[in-house]
């Protein structure tokens, strides 16, 4: 088996998992929710390796294919040609020459048939390989959807769990706490919080009385006589 053939393999029994209930069979299904993130995570890692390797080999063979397609044309056009010299020696009289550019013409030929029978063999090679990548590249889109899928689950699930068991801890807290009771420490803690309160309004209160605040107020004075003045002035002018 192939390193490709069993990175579809996993990828396939990735896809077809049935995550419901494996978390059902789960004793810590949180912890289970990680590994599969995990497994999901490390095999996309894998299988993108997979497809990248694939990708650089087609593509190799596929420039391989096309020199030989180029190389088949070009002895193809020197056979040609060489049988064309042939036959201008033939018809000049010089049966020696023709004889000499026709074998030239024959190895053209043989190395002509060379390249195409490379490219008969390389084409379904090449055929199969470009299916493989198209095989890939569609299993790793199943694959980082279903991640994403679980992804959002997992966190959406646990964000759940974390907010019952909070809401369970809040109501076992209160539970305990007989707010109804005058004598109680929750009640004893408003009026400690009661008095703090009114500490500090009167403190608050006790500042605006201070030096700076009555020097404050003196100034404001001393600004509106001098509006006063100016008002007066501008009537004795008038």
């Amino acid at each position: 088996m192939t390193q490709k053939q069993t990175i579809i393999g996993r990828m396939s029994q990735l896809a077809r998992a049935n995550i419901n209930s494996l978390l059902d069979r789960a004793e810590d299904p949180e912890k289970m929710l990680d590994q599969l993130v995990r497994d999901y995570s490390n095999s996309i890692a894998e299988a993108e390796e997979a497809v990248a390797q694939t990708i650089a080999n087609v593509r190799m063979a596929e420039s391989d294919l096309q020199s030989d397609r180029e190389a088949s044309a070009e002895w193809g056009r020197k056979a040609a040609a060489a049988s064309t010299k042939a036959d201008q020696m033939r018809s000049a009289g010089d049966p020696d020459g023709a004889f000499k550019f026709d074998n030239l013409a024959r190895v053209a030929l043989q190395r002509q048939i060379q390249h195409e029978n490379d490219v008969k063999t390389a084409e379904p090679g090449i055929t199969q390989q470009n299916q493989t990548v198209e095989q890939l590249k569609a299993g790793l889109v199943t694959m980082k959807t279903k991640l994403e899928d679980l992804k959002s689950r997992r966190s959406t699930l646990v964000a759940r769990a974390r907010s019952v068991e909070a809401q369970e801890k809040v109501s076992d807290a209160l539970g305990s706490i007989d707010v109804m009771d005058p004598s109680s420490d929750l009640s004893r803690w408003e009026d400690n919080i009661r008095r703090q309160e009114a500490m500090v309004a009167g403190r608050a209160e006790a500042r605006t009385t201070s030096l700076e605040d009555q020097f404050a107020e003196l100034e404001g004075s001393n600004d509106d006589a001098e509006v006063e003045a100016r008002l007066a002035q501008l009537k004795n002018q008038g």
